[in-house]
């Protein structure tokens, strides 16, 4: 079978070489020079390529259409991207958070591990040569036509990805494919992105992380999620591990009713945070609550949870009241943030929409309109957390895609 792969990326390099392996002639197209260039930028060059847990686990971390990804996820599970890779020569090492990194901390060998597997099964691969439409007859595929000319594919395999980090080439043209089949496309969001924040108090924060610390995400009042790690204060807003998953949660809500909250002292419930409180007032009674709060508090922080807390920054300990040690309290459990708006496609790590997965066959990401056309990755309206997530559904994905192609 002539099986034709448009992308060079997770999903693609993936779904060529499940293709490949299971008996057919495989060639890949792909606009840029080289594979993988948005797999050199993922974790920080690093690449965190699966997250260790089990499918049912990883499934609770996607945030669209997980029932449609069940069937690939227990298929090609991250224990089993952890063997592949592994099989082919890339050392692998789990770090913090269950997170799965190559050894040599370069991503830069994850995608050579997978051009490696797909040569081993004589993938051809075409660099700079950019696909610009793909030919169907009677609702079956019949090829494709590139900038340097028409060729015959009767399997077609689009994995485009988004509108994330456009300048590694993805421009959207997988939705264009995807519609010109008679697909429907869900409005793509930036997704894994930092929050602009309403009001300018987050300036004088800017450069801060606050380490180990709880955000809460809440929907006209009602707590959608809650999220453990960093949130790093920066000139626009928020970003950080915590706010890019929150930001994936929400930014297909009306963000004029978002509300995030953040727990400054998640370790202590109100009662232990109250006697801490009342013994530092204790140890430091003829100092300004400013001064006293430098043990409990970032020092920067300090003067915006006063201001909210209604306590001047110059009040001497001892004549803090009751009620003002409460609203203290209260300021340091729930520091709460409204947001203005998303970060665009130019910062987003993954893009969220796509390909209306309604249309998609969930066991082999076949479309249900076109035979022989199949859409895997991002380009799909799937999408989850951080944490490695996202490269484990395009490889899913891919691997569905690919090894249900028989010659």
């Amino acid at each position: 079978m002539e099986v034709a792969v448009i992308g060079a990326g997770a999903a693609g390099l993936m779904a060529a070489y499940a293709a490949a392996k299971n008996g057919n002639k495989v060639t890949i197209f792909e606009k840029n020079e080289k594979s993988g260039k948005k797999i050199y930028i993922t974790g920080k060059g690093r690449c965190n390529v699966t997250h260790d847990c089990a499918p049912d686990e990883f499934l609770q971390n996607v945030v669209n259409n997980h029932k449609f990804l069940t069937g690939a996820i227990y298929n090609f599970t991250p224990e089993d991207t952890v063997d592949f890779f592994e099989s082919e020569g890339l050392r692998l090492k789990t770090e913090r958070g269950a997170r799965i990194f190559p050894a040599s901390d370069k991503a830069s060998d994850v995608t050579k591990c997978l051009e490696k597997a797909c040569k081993k099964y004589n993938v051809i691969f075409k660099f700079n040569e950019k696909v610009l439409r793909i030919n169907t007859l009677n609702s079956t595929m019949s090829g494709i036509i590139t900038e340097k000319g028409e060729f015959c594919f009767n399997k077609v395999i689009v994995c485009t990805g988004g509108l994330s980090y456009p300048s590694t080439g993805s421009d959207g043209d997988g939705y264009i494919f995807a519609k010109s089949a008679g697909h429907n496309i869900v409005s793509p969001m930036p997704g894994l992105c930092g929050l602009d924040l309403r009001g300018d108090f987050y300036k004088a924060l800017q450069g801060l992380t606050l380490k180990n610390v709880k955000l809460s995400v809440f929907f006209e009042e009602k707590k959608l999620r809650e999220f453990f790690g960093e949130v790093l204060f920066t000139h626009f807003g928020i970003s950080g591990p915590s706010v890019l998953s929150a930001s994936s949660l929400i930014n297909r809500l009306d963000l004029a009713k978002v509300r995030l909250s953040v727990d400054l002292k998640p370790a202590l419930g109100d009662e232990q945070l109250n006697a801490r409180l009342l013994r530092d007032f204790e140890s430091n009674k003829n100092k300004s609550i400013f001064n006293c709060l430098k043990e409990l508090l970032p020092v920067s922080m300090i003067s915006e949870v006063l201001a909210r807390s209604g306590i001047a920054e110059e009040k001497k300990v001892n004549t803090v009241t009751r009620n003002e040690r409460q609203r203290l309290l209260t300021t340091v459990k729930n520091f709460d943030m409204l947001v203005l708006a998303l970060r665009g496609f130019n910062e987003a790590i993954i893009t969220s929409g796509g390909v209306d997965v309604k249309q998609i066959n969930p066991k082999t990401m076949e479309s249900k309109l076109v035979n022989g056309l199949y859409f895997c990755g991002e380009v799909l309206d799937v999408d989850a957390f951080t944490g490695g997530f996202n490269l484990q559904i395009a490889f899913s994905t891919g691997y569905a895609a690919g090894i249900s192609i028989k010659d």
